[in-house]
């Protein structure tokens, strides 16, 4: 799959939040997508998942199977886990519901509704769904965050899976555990594009210091921050504060209030 001259913004008048991307990952890669929060990594990956259509360039030959974990499973839905899972593998013609609950070690979960999951576990529902059919593509979006320890362990045995399998992974991490992806490919997002090969030293900034939740200078608590957005805008809204370097820690409708 190929980035040809790809630029995108999320509004016409905006900047844009990335220019010029080309860049490809083959069969059998791996790549590892670092920079700093705000920098367009969760843009990138929406682009390769097709989530998100570039403004100007294109994207080719995207595998007809793609699996999309996003950073945060939307878990606001009227399914229990068990009924989400089996449902995707009937639409998708995927296979293997149970033998997942069982490694990722959630069957006690199965019949607990996706809204009352903990985030851990929501996130354990998104990484099965873009499992149940062999993907050509996995595209993972700081696949770690809130997992359990047994399930960060098995994050990379999953990817050299798929790779072995010869399908290709795309990757954000911000923790560090590309440690354990030894073999990854490494693409740097900076500047609004992409570079093949790790960030330059950090010049002492720290993530999240596009500002907002901090709490002011350095060493201030988080706070959260309520945000009132159109449906039809939630999708984008969601994207910009966390390529802003902010956590979006749930959403919900005005009737749930």
């Amino acid at each position: 799959m190929r980035f040809e001259d790809v630029w995108f913004r999320y509004a016409r008048r905006a900047d844009w939040t990335l220019s010029a991307v080309d860049v490809a990952i083959r069969p059998g890669e791996t790549v590892v997508v670092l920079g700093r929060n705000g920098a367009g990594k969760s843009t990138l990956l929406q682009l390769a998942a097709g989530v998100l259509s570039s403004v100007r360039g294109r994207v080719t030959d995207r595998p007809d199977v793609v699996g999309w974990v996003p950073e945060r499973f939307p878990a606001d839905q009227p399914f229990t886990a068990e009924q989400y899972l089996r449902r995707m593998a009937d639409i998708r013609g995927g296979s293997g519901v149970d033998e997942w609950f069982e490694r990722l070690k959630f069957a006690e979960h199965r019949h607990t509704r996706l809204a009352d999951l903990s985030k851990g576990t929501a996130q354990k529902v998104g990484v099965v769904q873009a499992l149940l059919l062999r993907p050509g593509l996995l595209v993972l979006d700081e696949p770690w965050e809130g997992l359990d320890a047994v399930a960060r362990e098995l994050i990379p045995d999953i990817v050299a899976e798929v790779t072995a399998a010869g399908g290709a992974v795309l990757v954000s991490d911000h923790r560090g555990e590309i440690a354990r992806l030894p073999e990854a490919i490494r693409w740097t997002v900076a500047d609004n594009t992409v570079r093949p090969g790790d960030p330059e030293p950090d010049d002492g900034a720290t993530d999240g210091a596009t500002g907002g939740g901090s709490g002011g200078g350095s060493g201030g608590g988080e706070v959260i921050i309520e945000i009132a957005a159109r449906r039809s805008d939630a999708d984008r809204t969601m994207a910009e504060l966390r390529d802003s370097g902010h956590r979006v820690l749930g959403v919900r409708t005005e009737h749930q209030r």
